[in-house]
């Protein structure tokens, strides 16, 4: 069962979850040995292309701002495995992961990362914007909690469409304080909006502990002045994000409304490439990869499962491969053409 102890919000513990506004928290699924293979490819793949990211920043080959997902991976991948084809997805700015496991092109993704012709922005976004209608991906946002409110603008338009999508609008502890956060709320319950929000906890934002710059530290509670539930999740453990998700979901599905699901993470770097995150301590990062990370999380119950190391390892060098040809080609694709600058651009 998902844990339900009191959290203690002190920077450095683990990371307790427990049920948001008195809901009963699902109980974590089990996963059948695909689905665990599943969410050790689709994680390994986010953090492989992160890493690698990382390196072609340190080298010039990326400028501009940049986000890493290190350390959240669960929560994407998870959240992906509750949708269905034409449910949205719209995010901040920390990104890369959403587009992977979204399933757009990691040679796509990289190509943009370092202003390349055969981005996803046609190298014109970088890290910050990129999109992919065929994959229903509505951004990558550089405003702060900008995508709260085109995420319930996604959600307005099923409705008025009558379909059952659903979007996920996923957001920081840091965007929970934008005031059009809350503006996006009230709408969204008013009108029986299919949105899902997903708050992804990292406990630091842009550098800043939650405890000392948010006045409620239970983010899944966040909607309650607007009767929205919520819930907390151990978003480092894929099977709970899952468990919620896919209550979540059917949630909304049915036409009841918003619901906000709170995944308590953890990121492994800092802000962006230009944080060196000295307001924490690197004992307090080791100490959570070494107990809560989500990969290995799934590896352990793979390996439970007597899938072998060396099936792992093919996993990872099949991952490595995918990486490696997509920064290659993002490191020899042709930069756009000076024209480019003026198409795509509203007037």
């Amino acid at each position: 069962m998902a844990a339900s102890k009191k959290r203690d919000t002190q920077a450095g513990d683990e990371i307790q979850p427990k049920s948001g506004n008195g809901s009963q928290h699902p109980a974590v699924l089990e996963f059948c040995k695909d689905q665990e293979l599943r969410a050790l490819r689709d994680m390994l793949l986010i953090r492989r292309f992160e890493e690698k990211a990382g390196q072609l920043y340190g080298m010039g080959a990326i400028g501009g701002f940049c986000h890493l997902y290190i350390g959240q991976e669960a929560i994407v991948v998870g959240m992906q495995m509750t949708l269905k084809l034409g449910d949205q997805v719209i995010t901040g700015y920390r990104d890369h992961g959403h587009m992977l496991a979204c399933g757009m092109d990691a040679k796509g993704v990289m190509a943009e990362l370092t202003g390349r012709h055969g981005g996803y922005s046609k190298g014109k976004g970088g890290s910050m914007h990129m999109f992919s209608k065929e994959k229903h991906f509505y951004g990558g946002h550089g405003i702060v909690g900008a995508q709260v409110s085109l995420g319930t603008g996604l959600a307005f338009a099923n409705r008025y469409r009558g379909n059952d999508n659903v979007s996920l609008a996923y957001f920081g502890d840091g965007a929970s304080n934008q005031g059009q956060v809350y503006e996006s709320f009230n709408m969204a319950q008013l009108w029986k909006l299919p949105v899902v929000y997903v708050i992804e906890n990292n406990r630091y934002a842009m550098g800043t502990s939650v405890n000392r710059s948010s006045a409620q530290t239970d983010f899944s509670k966040r909607g309650v002045s607007f009767n929205i539930p919520g819930e907390q999740v151990d978003g480092m453990d894929v099977r709970a994000v899952k468990a919620a998700g896919d209550k979540a979901v059917a949630h909304c599905r049915a036409g009841n409304g918003p619901y906000i699901l709170e995944m308590q993470t953890y990121r492994y770097r800092g802000h962006s490439m230009s944080d060196p995150a000295k307001y924490r301590t690197r004992e307090e990062v080791d100490k959570v990869r070494s107990d809560q990370d989500p990969i290995e999380q799934v590896r352990q119950r793979l390996l439970g499962l007597k899938v072998t190391e060396q099936e792992l390892k093919a996993i990872d060098a099949e991952v490595r491969e995918i990486v490696n040809a997509a920064a290659e080609f993002a490191q020899h694709d042709p930069e756009p053409e000076p024209a480019e600058l003026y198409t795509d651009v509203y007037r």
